[in-house]
């Protein structure tokens, strides 16, 4: 993830809305299926019951109703009659409607394995409808069963032998299966059928609209976010970043950034305006301080350094340069050590001092000879003290030139 950390601000977030909305949108727009498919689901048990009910109470009806008709006008057969409603009612429609019968006559109601496994289910009294999906790939299929039982009146034809009707009689012998049901028996089932692509083809085009509508709007969303949050939050933070470079460069504290609303980004920015005024404020005294302090050295009638502690020299005054014979240009970063005969020593004890806080020459005033680069050899009376800057230690030598010491 080394390539994601090194990206900007701006990109993170992008990458990181982006990624949030797109797995928001998967699962927004796969719950919709779902409940489009449940809901088609539900809508088709709906309408495949009513359709069954409506050719059961069909077929009630005209047997009811219906005596020696049928004799004459075959068309007036209780089933004959319920199969072409439920032709009618399903013309021009994805349902598949027919009746079904484990002692079936007509071949075109021979149940199919599904079909005979529910209605052994009905024939057991376990249930009296049945639904659900049936095959496998493109030949999936939604089937719905709805038991139709014996009525009183369909017993005057199926009933006993000796009291059918003679065209029944004349049609089915004794002993056939047309006989002998019970009241309340159940004698089939109808059974409607869907194909599952057609089922589900207007879901699938509702969804692929939905999903075109959803993306669009994550989209907008995308945008209008990055939009605000680039206003609100990433540009305020390039700005304070830009003038931080802009200072460390430079080493000017008179950038500020425009005010903003005192939210975090605001409290931000006007923390980071409070910082560069007290930045400049400690900058122009600590300039004014180190001028004071550059007076005072020149004015001293002593020379006095400032050095680290392997002796490279950081400030000097205009004695000093007069004591080593050397103006402050080359002075500066050159060691004390090689001016001052037995500087090893003096270096010991720096380090001495160092290690243990004490001792060496620290804080002591010693006695020892200066030499120049014109050989000119000075006795000087030195008083060594230490300071830290940045946490390093900075040693201060005033060299008093003692009387008479220059030979």
């Amino acid at each position: 993830m080394h390539w994601f950390a090194s990206l900007k601000i701006s990109t993170k977030f992008n990458i990181m809305l982006s990624a949030i909305l797109v797995a928001l949108f998967l699962a927004a727009a796969f719950f919709i299926y779902q409940r489009e498919r449940a809901l088609i689901d539900r809508v088709a048990v709906d309408n495949a019951r009513s359709i069954a009910r409506q050719i059961i109470e069909t077929r009630d009806y005209i047997s009811s109703v219906v005596k020696g008709e049928p004799e004459q006008n075959y068309y007036l057969v209780p089933q004959v009659v319920a199969t072409n409603v439920a032709k009618r009612l399903t013309k021009d429609s994805r349902y598949y409607v027919r009746q079904v019968s484990l002692r079936y006559r007509n071949p075109d109601n021979r149940p199919d394995p599904f079909e005979t496994e529910q209605l052994k289910l009905f024939a057991q009294g376990k249930v009296v409808e049945t639904f659900g999906v049936v095959g496998a790939g493109k030949e999936q299929s939604f089937r719905y069963l709805l038991a139709m039982r014996a009525e009183k009146s369909c017993l005057e034809c199926h009933g006993r032998y000796d009291e059918a009707p003679a065209f029944v009689r004349a049609r089915f012998p004794r002993g056939h299966f047309s006989y002998n049901y019970r009241l309340g028996e159940v004698i089939g089932a109808v059974s409607v059928s869907i194909p599952l692509a057609d089922l589900y083809r207007e879901a699938g085009t509702n969804l692929k609209l939905d999903l075109v509508y959803r993306g669009l709007t994550f989209c907008l969303i995308i945008l209008v976010m990055g939009f605000l949050i680039r206003r609100t939050i990433i540009d305020p933070i390039r700005q304070v970043s830009t003038s931080i470079t802009r200072v460390t460069a430079t080493g000017a504290f008179s950038d500020r950034i425009p005010p903003r609303p005192r939210d975090e980004i605001g409290e931000l920015v006007g923390a980071f305006n409070e910082m560069m005024e007290e930045l400049d404020r400690k900058t122009r005294q600590q300039a004014e301080s180190e001028d004071r302090y550059r007076n005072v050295l020149e004015m001293a009638q002593s020379a006095i350094v400032t050095f680290l502690a392997d002796g490279k020299l950081v400030i000097t005054n205009q004695k000093a340069e007069e004591l080593f014979g050397l103006p402050k240009g080359e002075l500066l970063g050159a060691s004390i050590y090689g001016f001052i005969e037995g500087g090893e020593g003096i270096r010991a004890g720096i380090e001495t001092y160092l290690r243990s806080g004490s001792g060496g020459v620290v804080g002591e005033t010693t006695r020892h000879t200066v030499r120049d680069l014109r050989g000119t050899v000075t006795v000087v009376e030195m008083a060594l003290s230490m300071s830290r800057s940045d946490h390093n230690p900075l040693f201060t030598a005033i060299l008093r030139e003692v009387n008479g010491g220059r030979h």
